[in-house]
């Protein structure tokens, strides 16, 4: 991994307010352009960022994952990019939106309306920033969605949901429950260890570069996926 994962045993570490989350992000996080999407500017991080200081001392405080580049993203809004029809004039769900790209892209691409599912308060304040930057207007949810009815949308985006076990375990049901609901289902994933390939279709493949990767683009084959029929 080419970039410095924070550690989270900063003595110092604190919770801070969404305003701060902001200011902390547009100061040392670097404004770029994402990693395999030129067409997208994210705040990433990088080995001077200090995301420690983002931390609460707290073992269940989630990682920075909205701070680095998932491939599971990056295809989906690839696959967005090529085919804007997915989402144009639809309402879109991205699942565990993380830094807000597959929205964003899907946001770009004409959806109606797209909605951020994110239960990380700093990936909020990114997702907010990272929308900002790219000129589109994306709400957020923080409730947890895995737990509720198939929401009321068109199209569920889901990238990196899958990669572990115990979230893959509510993953699945949920989004077969949305399918069945007549939900559009796209699921991005480089084929990680829990991804469920057996109850899934695929839709393309792309290289895309995955987290901690600071690559223009290169890295591994990884899919777009629907749910299958069975």
């Amino acid at each position: 991994m080419s970039e410095e994962c924070p550690h989270r045993d900063n003595p110092e570490s604190h919770i801070l307010s969404e305003m701060d989350v902001r200011a902390f992000i547009t100061e040392n996080l670097q404004l770029k352009p994402a990693p395999g999407l030129p067409e997208i500017h994210l705040y990433i991080a990088h080995p001077g960022s200090g995301l420690s200081r983002l931390g609460t001392n707290d073992a269940e405080d989630p990682p920075p994952y909205w701070a680095y580049s998932w491939a599971g993203g990056t295809l989906i809004a690839r696959h967005i990019l090529k085919h804007p029809d997915l989402v144009r004039d639809r309402r879109v769900l991205d699942l565990g939106a993380g830094s807000g790209v597959v929205g964003i892209v899907a946001r770009k691409c004409g959806a109606f309306r797209v909605i951020a599912a994110e239960i990380d308060t700093n990936a909020i304040a990114a997702i907010g920033l990272n929308a900002e930057a790219n000129g589109v207007a994306i709400e957020v949810t923080s409730a947890d969605v895995l737990s509720g009815a198939p929401p009321d949308v068109d199209v569920i985006l889901a990238g990196d949901v899958f990669y572990n076990t115990q979230l893959a375990g509510r993953v699945l049901p949920f989004l077969t429950a949305c399918r069945k609901a007549g939900i559009d289902v796209l699921i991005g994933d480089p084929r990680r260890r829990s991804l469920p390939l057996a109850a899934l279709k695929l839709v393309a493949e792309y290289a895309a570069p995955d987290f901690g990767d600071d690559s223009s683009g290169q890295g591994a084959i990884g899919g777009v996926f629907t749910l299958g029929d069975g």
